[in-house]
């Protein structure tokens, strides 16, 4: 990958988008980890670490992540077809309620909170329509702020590890170093990932997720929950 220049500004935003302590409710969706760790499937460190290589990968957080870059680029030219219509086609790709309702959710937590912090942008986040996807709302974020797409890449998959780490130190449960010790364990798949994300084409982006698919449906009917998937 390129070297990547940031100025004090772009890096401070940056930051500041793929923070868990931004107000999108990230915290509260675990993607299905909660069924993964009651049926047993996921029970130590070793176990997690193998489902988020995994899903790193192969699974549906490269479309996600690719999508936020294509949102990026619309985002940056004001193609505000080209952004619509990659929306619907990342509804479309949900494969569960619970994870298509989360993406929602959050993009709609996040245009609201941008439409506050910056209300110029709004016009081209009104133009997406509602519904729209977290990673459409974050896309467009990075455009506005002219964040640079390997940065802003970085971060996206990063946050996303972070966030379901925590998920699993509270379900396992894990300790806090374990915690940190898996993320950095993660960063160079995270790195190798952003690299294959950034040079997808349109026609290569698939995943093979049914394991999520099938722990996000069962955690619909989960009998107990912490989290809303």
């Amino acid at each position: 990958m390129d070297s990547i220049t940031l100025t004090n500004s772009h890096f401070l935003s940056i930051l500041q988008l793929s923070s868990s302590a931004l107000p999108v409710g990230a915290y509260s969706y675990s993607e299905g980890l909660e069924t993964l760790v009651e049926n047993g499937a996921i029970a130590d460190q070793k176990s997690l670490k193998h489902w988020l290589a995994a899903e790193l990968c192969y699974g549906a957080i490269r479309l996600e992540a690719a999508v936020m870059v294509r949102a990026e680029q619309s985002a940056t030219i004001g193609d505000v077809e080209t952004l619509c219509r990659w929306n619907m086609w990342l509804s479309a790709a949900r494969e569960t309620q619970e994870s298509r309702t989360s993406s929602w959710q959050m993009g709609r937590s996040l245009m609201q909170l941008l439409g506050k912090l910056q209300p110029e942008i709004m016009p081209l986040m009104n133009a997406v329509g509602n519904p729209g996807n977290y990673a459409i709302a974050f896309g467009i974020a990075i455009a506005h702020w002219q964040i640079n797409i390997q940065a802003a890449l970085l971060a996206y998959l990063h946050s996303w590890a972070s966030n379901l780490i925590t998920a699993g130190i509270k379900l396992i449960p894990l300790g806090q170093t374990a915690g940190q010790e898996l993320l950095l364990e993660l960063q160079p798949l995270i790195s190798t990932a952003a690299l294959e994300i950034l040079n997808l084409e349109d026609d290569e982006l698939s995943c093979c997720s049914w394991g999520l698919s099938l722990a996000s449906m069962q955690h619909e009917t989960q009998y107990t929950r912490l989290f809303r998937s």
